[in-house]
């Protein structure tokens, strides 16, 4: 769990499932809701929460139908919102000033874009991590210093590119973002693409991949093939996808296939230069 409800007293129910929703969680996993004391020992309230009755269904319907009107209210606010940004310093502060988004409420820091507001390359990952959220920017972490070597193997200078994800908001745990918080989120994204104009977007993972190609294609399967991204009616960006840093630190031996991904990537940026 994200953050621990850790009292001595009897937790009262109802400010435990406004802080689970809140939280942005919507299933639960046992009939009880509990806490943990400071001994880490569970305190089971009196009063349990049944999900099991006959009328927990209904409460059940009625929960969802408020958080699906909730979510497309909150991503036509957003879409309003980006319309208003002329620059990326106007679209970072009214992101940092919109709520419509519940990750926002878990996470420390409003992670933005980074970099060139003239950039021919943009990357783009999937939501900050726990060194980003603490920071305030993109890739700072262990997956940034190995993106950095990435750049430099095909002579790449990251101050020239911008860096963002679909996100800015790090999910509680690092966990894989609802498609109601990308949902939400990727207006901001798809202004920033405007913003930017780039020549090109690399995409790192599966979920920025699905983001901003609405592909439902895995990653394995679509890397490196060359897609085309409309920003507008004048300007078409080269997209390619890799597998995101993170996932090369825990399977090194995929990192032979992004190598051939980056070589296929400064070829384009040679062939069009």
């Amino acid at each position: 769990m994200y953050k621990l409800l850790a009292m001595d007293k009897q937790i009262n129910i109802q400010e435990a499932l406004d802080w689970y929703i809140w939280a942005g969680v919507t299933e639960t996993c046992s009939d009880e809701v509990c806490a943990f004391n400071k001994e880490n020992q569970p305190v089971i309230p009196k009063t349990s929460v049944s999900v099991g009755r006959p009328s927990a269904p209904v409460a059940q319907v009625q929960a969802s139908g408020a958080l699906a009107l909730s979510s497309s209210t909150a991503l036509k606010n957003a879409k309003d919102v980006c319309l208003k940004a002329t620059s990326l310093e106007e679209l970072r502060k009214l992101l940092e000033n919109f709520d419509g988004c519940n990750l926002k409420n878990t996470a420390a820091s409003t992670v933005f874009g980074d970099g060139s507001n003239k950039a021919k390359i943009m990357l783009i990952g999937e939501a900050p991590g726990a060194d980003e959220d603490r920071i305030g920017k993109p890739f700072v972490g262990r997956c940034g210093k190995l993106l950095d070597k990435m750049f430099t193997a095909i002579e790449l200078n990251r101050a020239d590119c911008y860096i963002t994800n679909v996100l800015p908001w790090r999910p509680p745990g690092n966990r894989t973002p609802t498609d109601d918080e990308i949902a939400v989120c990727l207006p901001f994204l798809k202004r920033q693409i405007e913003l930017i104009e780039p020549d090109f977007l690399l995409l790192l993972g599966g979920i920025a991949l699905k983001s901003v190609m609405d592909c439902a294609d895995s990653i394995s399967r679509t890397r490196g093939k060359w897609l085309e991204y409309s920003i507008s009616s004048q300007k078409t960006a080269y997209v390619l996808a890799t597998y995101h840093p993170s996932y090369l630190l825990r399977s090194t031996a995929q990192k032979s296939k992004v190598w051939a991904d980056l070589l296929r990537l400064k070829k384009k940026i040679e062939e069009t230069s």
